[in-house]
């Protein structure tokens, strides 16, 4: 628990009033939310996380709830500058019937109860930010997706389930009364960061192995976003008090897996690559214990509304967002610091 939590209440008052404001992040307490919690707190804001286990926060508080039902959890939406939804389990699994069901409901059921949450306030928050998918536009290797785009699933890329619960999901958000607070829909791409475990993380490992090639056809696109402009995108989002409605948080230049798999093995100086058969991902989707899905489904999905409201990228490619991550890479190897995930670690107090 943060130090703001243990101070008298007028010195508490006298410290919050120094901060940019209050925000909750509910399921904070994994790789987007510490990523998301750190950035913030570093520009002072102050970090309340929901989470349904006690999880010590080094840049601010936890707070207990269970993503289902209302309780005093409630009371840390009161007076908050945002409301930030990141809850829902990893689909990184295999999709069998228990993943399913909790993949489903603890997305579903999360927005539910916030959404009751919200509504009982005295002082709701002022905006709220609920996360959603790229993955919910149609599977294509022509024209890209902007928040206009087609929503289907394809027998091709196996993505009849995701896209269910990204309809789901986004449903229960809309279907959420709150009046006094604005809401947006932000359809995130694949996040990048060295963090162990997370996506840029894994390919750079395979292309440093030797198995860097193409995925598949090679044709299918990937979209992406650099961990900073992730931040940047949602502070700009709580700040912008006209954004309301469906967002891609997505870099603009989306990249074929041919072209993306090149960049990691010049990254790590690998002239070959072993490219992997459809038949290949089958096996080694079933052996990671995940889907296939989460490679061969072509994500081409550009950010329309960010640039035509006047969000401008730092990393606006791949290129440009390798080259940031592996300067990173070396400060932390200079600084001894472990390339592992940030999430805090449970208690045992």
């Amino acid at each position: 628990m943060s130090r703001k939590a243990h101070l008298p209440n007028r010195a508490q008052l006298e410290v919050l009033d120094m901060t940019e404001g209050k925000i909750v992040l509910a399921g904070g307490s994994g790789f987007l939310g510490c990523v998301l919690g750190e950035w913030l707190a570093e520009r002072d804001y102050e970090i309340v996380v929901l989470s349904r286990r006690e999880t010590s926060i080094p840049y601010g508080r936890c707070v207990l709830w269970d993503g289902e039902h209302c309780g005093k959890w409630a009371l840390a939406l009161e007076n908050a500058s945002a409301l930030v939804n990141l809850a829902g389990r990893s689909v990184n699994c295999r999709y069998r019937s228990r993943n399913r069901r909790e993949m489903m409901n603890s997305r579903v059921l999360s927005t539910r109860v916030l959404g009751q949450a919200v509504a009982g306030c005295a002082t709701p928050p002022a905006v709220w930010l609920n996360f959603s998918t790229a993955t919910i536009y149609k599977h294509t290797y022509g024209a890209a997706h902007g928040e206009d785009g087609e929503i289907a699933a394809t027998p091709e890329a196996k993505d009849e389930f995701s896209v269910h619960i990204a309809r789901a999901w986004e449903d229960e958000f809309a279907n959420a009364s709150c009046p006094h607070t604005r809401k947006a829909v932000l359809r995130a791409a694949m996040v990048l960061d060295i963090v162990s475990g997370t996506v840029y993380e894994i390919l750079r490992r395979l292309a440093a192995l030797g198995l860097g090639g193409t995925m598949g056809n090679g044709k299918q696109f990937l979209s992406w976003i650099h961990a900073d402009d992730f931040c940047r995108s949602v502070q700009w989002l709580i700040d912008n008090p006209s954004a309301a409605g469906n967002y891609n948080i997505a870099a603009p230049t989306p990249i074929t897996n041919a072209d993306a798999m090149k960049l990691f093995r010049n990254t790590v100086g690998m002239s070959f690559g072993l490219p992997a058969a459809n038949w290949m991902l089958e096996v080694g989707a079933l052996l990671m214990r995940t889907e296939t899905e989460l490679i061969i489904k072509s994500r081409r999905v550009v950010p329309t509304r960010l640039l035509d409201e006047g969000f401008t990228f730092e990393y606006p490619t791949l290129e440009s967002a390798i080259a940031s991550l592996e300067l990173r890479r070396v400060k932390s190897s200079s600084r001894n610091d472990r390339l592992e995930v940030r999430p805090p670690q449970p208690s045992h107090n």
